[in-house]
């Protein structure tokens, strides 16, 4: 095995992000017990603040971005992994303030680790990625708060994107009815793919809300915030609860207490960095299940460490559908 490989730097001088394919040795490698091959990555909107520089998200320079991969055990310190074992990491920083997937190589924290589940591969699991492990969250969410297939049509916002392609999909396989938000004027046909049954244009969610409007949903999952968010909220249901992962359209939250103290309406957030490692181990698990198969196939993408650049610069500006799953060895 060689002693070097290829990997993704970011590096900043006065206060400006430079993103260059370089050549790393494992001395190179942060500390950590155990040294993976990283078999898949993939992109999502905060690798892509990251990368571009957009958003303050990388907490030590230089920094390989990358905040999952899948991949498999070289050399093992801990007794939970030996070589050979696959495994996925999403979270725990990696990417912002640790090394993280956008590298033929990488040394991590075995605590960070899962085992890749039964019945998944590499590639699929970074198809998933941290977005459809987010999905998978927001779902649990929902149904911990007792919406149910038969509570009505759960709302999906940024449904185009990472999370929302996942959650649109997952969600129809469940059996429930999915109205996805988008602003891509192209996606319906795609949406409809994955199983959404209503198309909304994202400008109809953007407007700024009564203290309460009619009620629609049972239930949501959204990616966005701001305005849209509100707007999620003063149409949800009595007892609805709506699970928010995401800012893409800003952190703000211009809603009142109405939703809340007039119709029960519950607000969840849902963080996949910090995720307890029981409950990822659940999340992976439905994955497998509960993920129609044949959506992979339509959300995903794949991208070498050459093409990261470029698509990140999309992804931010919202141009991306579905997933891009990023292959370090191509």
């Amino acid at each position: 095995m060689s002693d070097t490989f290829k990997a993704l730097l970011l590096t900043q001088e006065d206060g400006k992000t430079t993103c260059n394919v370089t050549t790393l040795g494992n001395a190179d490698l942060p500390d950590g017990d155990v040294l993976l091959a990283v078999d898949y990555s993939s992109l999502n909107y905060k690798d892509g603040l990251a990368i571009t520089g957009k958003g303050k998200i990388v907490r030590q320079w230089p920094m390989v971005p990358g905040i999952d991969l899948a991949g498999r055990v070289i050399e093992s310190a801990s007794s939970a992994y030996q070589p050979g074992d696959a495994v996925v990491l999403t979270g725990w920083s990696v990417g912002e303030k640790y090394w993280g997937g956008y590298s033929q190589r990488q040394r991590v924290q075995s605590k960070w680790l899962v085992p890749l589940p039964d019945g998944m591969t590499a590639r699929q699991a970074m198809a998933i990625g941290t977005a459809g492990f987010t999905a998978m969250l927001c779902i649990m969410t929902l149904e911990e708060a007792g919406v149910t297939p038969e509570s009505g049509t759960v709302v999906v916002t940024g449904a185009s994107g990472g999370v929302g392609s996942i959650a649109t999909s997952i969600l129809a396989k469940l059996g429930y009815k999915v109205a996805a938000v988008s602003g891509k004027a192209d996606a319906a046909d795609y949406l409809r793919q994955l199983g959404a049954s209503e198309i909304i244009d994202r400008e109809e969610m953007n407007q700024p809300p009564r203290a309460l409007e009619g009620q629609r949903w049972a239930g949501g999952i959204d990616t966005v915030g701001s305005t849209v968010l509100a707007r999620v909220l003063a149409e949800t249901s009595y007892n609805g609860c709506v699970a928010a992962c995401g800012l893409a359209g800003g952190a703000d939250l211009p809603t009142t207490v109405m939703p809340f103290i007039l119709r029960n309406v519950s607000l969840r957030g849902v963080d996949s960095v910090m995720c307890p490692v029981p409950r990822r181990q659940q999340a992976w698990r439905r994955l497998v299940t509960d993920l129609p198969a044949d959506a992979l196939g339509e959300i995903g993408q794949v991208a070498s460490l050459e093409q990261l650049p470029e698509l990140a610069e999309e992804i931010t500006y919202g141009r991306i559908k579905g997933r891009v799953i990023v292959d370090p060895n191509l």
